[in-house]
């Protein structure tokens, strides 16, 4: 009785070790999160409980089981039994020679793998007890590896989460930021617009938001506005050949375009370029918020631009059509009326210009050219004037007694010639008087245009003697008078391309003193000698006679008049 009681003891000794042994292992495979380690460690305990090995192990993988390690080498049968065991009870007995048992692991009551025992013979219950304690704990520490993993991933999936609220976040206060500079310059340059500050208070606009000096020029390069520190004295102009190539460059792009120093944005509304807006910005600081401030800033100027030439065009229209109607001939009232509308007053004396330049008639850009240089001229001079245009001419009502002098000067210096009239035609001071003034004007540019010196200023007043020889009614008796006088001398120099009319009329001019004929002719003394003495035996007068002289010098102002014409013979 007492061997019998001492073997019952060491058995349940031999009991409490293995399932001690099979607790440490198994608290062992809890601190694992590796499945395929949880696995190899109950893998390599089993023979440490009994006369068993572990023939193969299996993890749930892709929707089924999969051998591990999965480079062992495969067994087909093996694997094929394994594949279709039902996912019911803690395992089952396999087909084969020796006893093999597949035990199922689960991770909450979901198939996780498999552990497939072989031995010899069958175990005993206590070793089959002990069998199924050991993967009891491997299917609690594979779940626990489960729930840890899905605990990680949760926390990293809160982390990522976190992350990209915390990158919205960022990116939704950049936009709201934006969005408030965007609101600030829309607020400071519409505030502007509406307060009617022009150029100059866009300009300043833009340098209160970028804190930048900036600079409104025109389409040449002429400074219109500046803001901020003082701007350069004198102000940097570039030649006309770069300042067309920076043009183009700058409006092949859809953003501002650095040059050295300068962020520059082209106004251009359509496919015209109107002005160029220029930040100063040698430091190169300008980042998005102010190209954004320069952009918005370009297309508020361009609407204003726009705005104004339409005005500007609307303006000149009706200018055009009151100044055609009052050279005319309209009645006072309704002309007082219609130029009051305009800021005009007509009341009080007015002279009527006309300016007309070589080629204008034919070259519609130059007479362009030429109605802006008067226009600007104008303004420089501050003087009170309503403008139109008619046949390459531009036609000036002027209030005052205008100098003609300072607006020829202006006008050649704008267009680099100087081979133009201003003709100013007699005061009046009604509008009734405007349409003789006009005619007044108009002779007086034909006349100066075939005179001598056809360029400059002529007034209607110091025509003299030619207000009588241009008279249209006399036109065929100073033909015959001037026929009667130098005749002769006319057919002489068509025969022979001479210049005998021209030399005596000189001569004349300059009061018969040989040295200053000579030389405003440009001959030689001797030389007009000999064309003095031919021209007395063509036409056998005699100069010295007081009443002769008197007869020619007037025949030769009178041919100065007709010689755009040619004389027919007696």
């Amino acid at each position: 009785m007492a061997a019998g009681t001492g073997d019952v003891d060491g058995w349940a000794r031999a009991q409490l070790s293995n399932l001690y042994g099979v607790f440490v292992l198994s608290m062992k495979m809890f601190g694992g999160r590796d499945p395929a380690k949880i696995l190899a460690l109950a893998a390599t305990a089993v023979p440490s409980l009994g006369p068993w090995t572990v023939m193969a192990t299996y993890l749930m993988a892709a929707g089924g089981l999969e051998r591990q390690p999965s480079d062992l080498p495969a067994d087909p049968a093996l694997d094929l039994s394994v594949s279709q065991l039902d996912d019911v009870g803690s395992g089952v007995l396999l087909p084969g020679e020796t006893w093999r048992w597949a035990f199922l692991l689960r991770e909450q009551s979901v198939l996780a793998g498999c552990l497939v025992v072989t031995a010899e013979s069958e175990p005993t219950a206590e070793g089959m007890f002990l069998l199924k304690v050991l993967c009891q704990q491997t299917s609690a520490a594979l779940a626990n590896a489960a729930l840890h993993r899905r605990g990680d991933e949760y926390v990293d999936e809160l982390r990522r989460s976190n992350d990209e609220r915390a990158e919205v976040n960022a990116r939704l206060t950049d936009t709201v930021d934006v969005l408030r500079h965007q609101q600030r310059v829309h607020d400071v340059l519409t505030r502007g617009s509406a307060r009617g500050d022009g150029e100059q208070g866009i300009a300043q606009s833009l340098h209160e938001l970028t804190a930048l000096p900036v600079a409104i020029e025109d389409k040449f390069g002429n400074l219109r506005a500046w803001a901020g520190p003082g701007p350069p004295d004198p102000y940097p102009k570039l030649p006309a050949w770069r300042r067309e190539d920076l043009l183009r460059r700058a409006a092949r792009r859809t953003y501002p375009l650095r040059e050295k120093d300068r962020l520059i944005s082209l106004v251009k509304p359509h496919h015209e370029v109107l002005g160029v807006i220029a930040l100063i910005d040698p430091a190169k600081t300008a980042r998005d918020p102010e190209i954004f401030t320069l952009e918005y800033g370009t297309t508020v100027l361009a609407l204003e631009l726009a705005h104004q030439r339409t005005l500007a065009e609307v303006e000149l229209r009706l200018h055009r059509e009151l100044v055609d109607d009052l050279v005319v001939g309209t009645d006072n009232e309704s002309a007082y009326a219609r130029a009051a509308a305009l800021g005009h007053d007509l009341r009080g004396t007015h002279h009527v210009l006309v300016a007309q330049w070589d080629g204008a008639q034919a070259d519609s850009a130059l007479s362009d050219a030429l109605s802006d240089a008067l226009s600007h001229a104008l303004v420089e001079l501050e003087w009170k004037a309503l403008c139109s245009r008619r046949a390459g001419a531009v036609v000036v009502l002027v209030q005052g007694h205008p100098d003609g002098e300072a607006l020829f000067r202006s006008v050649a210096n704008a267009l680099g010639t100087d081979t133009g009239v201003v003709a100013i035609g007699g005061s009046c001071d009604t509008p009734e008087g405007l349409p003789r003034s006009f005619n007044e004007a108009m002779r007086t540019l034909r006349i100066r245009q075939t005179s001598g010196t056809p360029s400059g200023v002529a007034s209607f007043g110091q025509l003299g003697l030619y207000r009588i020889l241009d008279t249209g009614e006399s036109r065929a008796e100073v033909t015959s008078f001037v026929r009667e006088w130098l005749g002769g001398l006319i057919d002489y120099d068509n025969a022979r391309e001479a210049d005998m009319v021209r030399t005596l009329s000189r001569f004349l001019e300059c009061g018969g003193n040989y040295d200053r004929t000579a030389t405003a002719l440009m001959i030689h003394r001797s030389t007009l000698r000999y064309r003095l003495g031919r021209i007395r035996e063509i036409t056998g007068l005699d100069l010295g006679d007081v009443e002769t002289r008197l007869n020619v010098h007037v025949a030769t102002r009178a041919w100065q008049v007709l010689k755009g014409q040619p004389l027919e013979g007696p």
